[in-house]
């Protein structure tokens, strides 16, 4: 793995050197867009608008639009905005992590101490264990500040950026009733919630679409035609939300297979 970022986490008066690493991968399958007839490769250039021209990267600038102006944007306006200390998040607070709604979480990045940060590493990462806090703190990177926080996984903190406040849509205006359920209604769902219970493992979960997909792409490679005609789902109306609750906890829930 090739680290993404090199810099630090300080930790009161304990500063601990530490390199990030992406920790998740796409499990979606890449295209690429071709010419229709031609089947060639599409690609795509940056032309200036006013005279139509191919722009190379060091023809680029980078703007902020000002009513109908420009305002010119270059690397010293970004380091007058950076922090003090370059590369590096200061923990800012411990925190319960139940407290935050999932709704924040954005993506989770491994990281790796330095030889040298290795005892203050563990320190971290173990007290967070048994106090069963995760860290907060700011850090910005590539000219863009993340909210962060430092939670332990096994052997390894963990950093997962956190959306903004002001980045979470407003639920107001959606359509979503008032009215509570019936008592019968929510006793059966609550039987069926009991029911389909059990400890979450994440290996029992695995992107079955792109695999399928990934079949029907080999087979057609080969000439070869494969595939099931898709089912309709058929959503249960208020008249028959009792019957379709009842036929729920009849039926044994699904187990998982071993892949």
């Amino acid at each position: 793995m090739r680290s993404m970022w090199k810099g630090s986490i300080g930790f009161g008066l304990v500063n601990i050197p530490v390199r990030m690493y992406v920790a998740t991968d796409e499990s979606s399958i890449s295209f690429v867009q071709l010419d229709k007839k031609t089947h060639s490769r599409v690609k795509y250039k940056k032309v200036s608008e006013l005279s139509g021209k191919e722009l190379h990267q060091e023809d680029i600038v980078k703007g902020y639009q000002v009513g109908d102006d420009f305002v010119i944007v270059d690397d010293a306006d970004f380091e007058k905005a950076a922090p003090e200390k370059i590369d590096h998040l200061e923990i800012t607070q411990f925190i319960d992590e139940k407290e935050i709604d999932a709704v924040y979480y954005e993506k989770p990045y491994y990281l790796e101490p330095d030889k040298m940060g290795a005892k203050a590493y563990v320190l971290l990462r173990d007290a967070l264990k048994k106090e069963g806090k995760a860290a907060l703190g700011p850090l910005v990177y590539h000219n863009k500040e993340w909210v962060c926080l430092i939670k332990p996984l096994r052997k390894v903190l963990v950093l997962h950026r956190l959306r903004f406040s002001d980045e979470i849509r407003s639920e107001a205006g959606l359509v979503v009733p008032d009215t509570p359920a019936k008592p019968e209604e929510l006793k059966m769902a609550s039987m069926l919630i009991a029911q389909l219970t059990r400890p979450f493992k994440p290996e029992d979960y695995r992107d079955t679409y792109s695999e399928k997909l990934m079949k029907v792409i080999e087979a057609k490679a080969k000439g070869k035609s494969t595939g099931k005609p898709l089912k309709v789902v058929h959503n249960a109306t208020t008249s028959d939300l009792m019957d379709k609750l009842k036929a729920s906890l009849k039926s044994k829930p699904a187990s998982k297979k071993a892949s």
